[in-house]
């Protein structure tokens, strides 16, 4: 089935032209141009040069802080609204705030749920995201919400590895669902029952881990470690290095999100990893860090966009 050329448009914030332009390669369209214009007090303004009356416009930007990507997309919402857009579909590769997706002490924000709340009310018809901090986050909004997963990407290229005693690893409890299904993948696409350890770590305070040890044995292993954000890479870096003293043979990261901050990229390069693999939903220069690789994930954007343009089954794909 084919879609009429003229029926969406792809447009791009600051945060996702580098990830919109791979998308629109594959959908083989131009990407629209959209103009930010800033002024002198940090105030600033989105303009579309094309006309978007009548299109589903499919607008590409990660909102991870500062908040100026945020509200980059904010306005891109609205000013695609005011033009009298048919459908406006928000694609964040990377949805920001999302590590607040709960109260778990008193007297603190959702920041989530409130960022969901603000997207909407811009006039956001419909979300597509790459793996969520937090599945639940997806019930934040009222609108449709397409959850994509980045082990589309990363489970093949952990297959093309081909390492002789692969080990998944969990960094913390609470990512065992997600090592979990990467596992499965893994198995339904080489036939092999992968097994999986699991870090248990207790945080001091935010970004500082006062005790890990490993559930499970990983001697002589290959270990690759998942996860969905890689921030400060404290976490991952002691892992890695408590890997290797329990005997792991080699120890790599296959994350989701390269958020690398702070001293990140000085933590990795002096860590115990082999390599860390990220996809593009950040943007990200590797000659800051030479042992990271990207993958990115504009394919399986660009089959949802066509999915949803021919009113097909998502899921299907992004099983």
């Amino acid at each position: 089935m084919l879609i009429e050329a003229n029926s969406f448009k792809v447009f791009a914030g600051s945060q996702g032209q580098a990830i919109a332009q791979r998308v629109c390669e594959h959908l083989r369209c131009e990407l629209g141009h959209v103009k930010i214009e800033r002024f002198s007090d940090g105030e600033y303004a989105a303009t579309f040069e094309d006309s978007v009356r009548g299109q589903s416009v499919y607008l590409v930007q990660s909102t991870n802080p500062t908040a100026d990507n945020l509200m980059e997309l904010l306005l891109m919402i609205d000013a695609a609204k005011r033009a009298s857009a048919y459908k406006v579909i928000a694609v964040i590769p990377y949805f920001g705030w999302a590590r607040q997706d709960r109260k778990d002490k008193p007297r603190v924000s959702i920041g989530a749920k409130l960022v969901a709340n603000i997207i909407q009310v811009a006039g956001a018809d419909r979300v597509i995201v790459v793996d969520l901090h937090a599945d639940q986050i997806q019930g934040f909004f009222d609108i449709p919400v397409d959850h994509l997963f980045g082990s589309n990407v990363l489970a093949p290229y952990v297959e093309s590895l081909d390492l002789d005693n692969l080990i998944i690893a969990s960094p913390d409890v609470g990512g065992s669902k997600r090592a979990a299904k990467f596992c499965k993948k893994l198995h339904d696409q080489t036939g092999k029952e992968i097994p999986m350890v699991i870090c248990y770590k207790h945080r001091a305070e935010a970004n500082k881990i006062s005790e890990m040890r490993v559930l499970g044995d990983v001697a002589g292993k290959d270990v690759v470690i998942i996860d969905d954000i890689v921030d400060t890479a404290g976490t991952l870096c002691k892992a890695a290095k408590v890997m290797r003293e329990a005997g792991a043979r080699s120890v790599r990261a296959v994350i989701s999100h390269g958020i690398m901050s702070g001293n990140a990229c000085q933590n990795v390069m002096e860590s115990e990893l082999e390599e860390l693999v990220i996809t593009d939903s950040i943007p990200f220069d590797t000659t800051r860090c030479p042992k990271v690789k990207i993958e990115s994930m504009a394919e399986p954007i660009a089959k949802t966009i066509l999915a949803i343009q021919e009113h097909r089954s998502i899921s299907e794909q992004n099983s």
